[in-house]
């Protein structure tokens, strides 16, 4: 059986539902608590492609530093969105589920269950 990983906060409540619905599926999981962890540019990447997304699509938007470091800027490149969240993990949407080379966003967390 792979590795279901998911990309965790604990404080939030659709993250820790999330978690709480694949450990109900008895998945094999791998915890990565991104706040303390953030990803590397090269990871968030590969997770955008797995994700089917833009980075721009990842961002959580409502954060007060997306606003702060004004990331509603339409000439901001893909790359200078990805450096940003890999600074500032928490704009990161989540939870994001990875398994078999697919992954999705928990919201709702039910939506996991599509890659199982």
């Amino acid at each position: 059986m792979s590795k279901t990983v998911i990309y965790h906060n604990p404080r939030c409540s659709k993250s820790r539902e999330t978690l709480a619905l694949l450990e109900g599926q008895q998945q094999d999981i791998e915890i990565v608590e991104y706040l303390q962890s953030p990803p590397s540019v090269t990871e968030l990447t590969t997770l955008l492609k797995q994700l089917g997304m833009q980075p721009r699509q990842l961002l959580r938007t409502k954060e007060a530093l997306y606003k702060e470091l004004q990331l509603n800027n339409d000439n901001l490149s893909d790359q200078q969105l990805i450096e940003a969240m890999c600074a500032n993990p928490k704009l990161i949407e989540r939870p994001i589920v990875i398994k078999n080379n697919q992954a999705i966003i928990g919201r709702p967390p039910e939506a996991v269950l599509d890659i199982l």
